[in-house]
């Protein structure tokens, strides 16, 4: 019994179905007395865990370096070329403001409509009823349409997406490096296409104060790719030819120099968060801070997290010792 029990379940096609009663995830946190609840759930404990997860399986590695890409994988990155197709097909329109552009609006009930089937495209069969929950992350991870704004909840939800594939065995721990080097970092450059397409605004930015108007967790996973580098220290990164020359194989750099693309000015100015970091003298110090700072200033935060929803893969309910 066993052994035929074994040999079913290394089967991809004939996988048993997962006993578990999928849902379509909801709010939970509502006011700021719930934001306990958040800290205790095991929502909190999984997510965080995926993060600092990705955060170890890329530590000191390029983003061209060689690593396994699977299936799930190709097929998560043809889903975000289907996004960016999409972008191509629907240009901004002519309005009074700048900002904002409302064929974003257009864009995303594409999407709204696509998700679960996009979804389906990257689970097995097996898996289906999953489909409906894990789709819900999808459509929260690209911005707000009402607002036309993206901030870090949605790439909180974006990693939550990446975080329920891993749950339900779709990703595997093999798939680490190319999670964060080929579906995240192809997702960040739909990400910045849709920003400067449709001039979204940043969702609750804290200014020249914030580390980044749009993204955190490429400078964690960034930081970490370049803990114990031979030359490239913090202070490198304000300098331009240092970005220039290495942003293709760090993550961190590639997030500079998107800020220079799109700022003004002195970056001491612009970017005063990260021109505080350049003086900090290790990369793993810089990898340490940031993932105080990620939970202190994006997890922690009532308005960002009153957005997040809890299903079956990420509960509400509390960790469970």
């Amino acid at each position: 019994m066993a052994e035929s029990e074994r040999r079913a379940g290394a089967s991809e096609e004939v996988a048993p179905p997962i006993q578990q009663c999928f849902m379509i995830p909801k709010k939970e946190i509502n006011v700021v007395s719930d934001m306990a609840k958040w800290k205790r759930s095991q929502a909190y404990a999984d997510y965080m865990g995926f993060i600092l997860t990705l955060n170890e399986g890329v530590r000191g590695k390029k983003l061209t370096c060689e690593y396994k890409v699977s299936e799930p994988i190709e097929k998560l990155v043809a889903l975000l070329n289907t996004l960016d197709r999409w972008i191509d097909e629907t240009p901004p329109v002519d309005q009074p403001s700048r900002f904002g552009n409302k064929a974003f609006r257009t864009w995303y009930a594409k999407l709204d409509q696509e998700a679960e089937k996009l979804v389906a495209t990257v689970i097995p069969k097996h898996l289906a009823d999953a489909a409906p929950e894990v789709a819900v992350y999808l459509k929260e991870s690209v911005g707000n349409s009402t607002r036309i704004d993206y901030g870090t909840g949605h790439e909180a939800a974006f990693a939550a997406f990446l975080c329920c594939l891993c749950k339900i065995g779709v990703l595997r721990v093999d798939d680490q490096m190319a999670i964060v080097f080929k579906v995240f970092n192809r997702y960040l450059e739909v990400m910045r296409k849709l920003q400067k397409t449709y001039r979204m605004e940043p969702a609750g930015s804290q200014g020249v104060w914030g580390l980044d108007d749009f993204q955190f967790l490429p400078f964690i996973w960034g930081s970490s790719q370049l803990i114990d580098h031979p030359s490239l220290e913090p202070r490198h990164f304000v300098d331009e030819k240092v970005v220039n020359e290495n942003h293709k194989d760090f993550m961190f750099l590639e997030c500079i120099l998107f800020i220079t693309e799109m700022k003004t000015g002195p970056f001491a100015e612009h970017s005063n968060q990260l021109w505080n970091i350049s003086a900090v003298p290790s990369w793993s110090k810089v990898n340490q801070g940031l993932i105080r700072m990620y939970k202190a200033e994006c997890l922690e935060k009532f308005p960002v997290i009153q957005h997040f929803k809890f299903g079956s893969l990420l509960p509400i309910q509390p960790v469970t010792s």
